[in-house]
């Protein structure tokens, strides 16, 4: 569990870290700042939704749902007597970049996003759209955490294990 721990806080201080060079070096100075011209660039955005910038629910209910979001996750790793390393990292990097984006939420009213891959922006059927969304270490984080969740599910959860056992025919 030492493992588990030290993961979402590494997750959190790099997310909050980050944050604040983004907040300092691109909102309160350059904006954007190009690394790979027409790909890749570091641009200041704020978002007060959740994922690709939907805003389906107030501030204070999103805060909410992330709060029971990640407590339920710590419950469910702290109660399972799974311990190995593959089980452990998915579940620290979707906690720490909850626990990172939640902070935010507290602090800020909305969540700090600067990471900007421009994989396509223009028009389709006559709407302005860009593919990617700008997104910030907490994204990446709870995305790598659930990617190893449905690549490694097998592993982790497998078939012969009682949480799965059903009589289903």
């Amino acid at each position: 569990m030492k493992l588990f721990f030290s993961l979402i806080l590494l997750v959190i201080t790099i997310d909050q870290l980050s944050k604040k060079l983004a907040i300092f070096f691109l909102r309160d100075g350059v904006q954007s700042l190009t690394i790979i011209p027409d790909f890749f660039s570091l641009t200041y955005a704020e978002n007060k939704g959740v994922a690709f910038g939907l805003e389906f629910a107030p501030p204070a209910v999103l805060l909410l749902l992330t709060g029971l979001i990640t407590a339920i996750v710590l419950f469910y790793v702290i109660r399972s007597k799974n311990r190995t390393t593959l089980f452990l990292l998915p579940f620290a990097l979707i906690t720490g970049g909850g626990i990172g984006n939640m902070i935010d939420r507290i602090v800020h009213g909305k969540v700090v996003d600067f990471i900007y891959f421009d994989l396509y922006h223009g028009h389709v059927f006559g709407t302005w759209v860009s593919l990617w969304p700008i997104f910030n270490v907490a994204d990446s984080a709870i995305t790598i955490g659930a990617c190893m969740l449905i690549i490694f599910h097998n592993k982790l959860f497998p078939e012969g294990s009682p949480a799965v056992k059903s009589d289903v025919r």
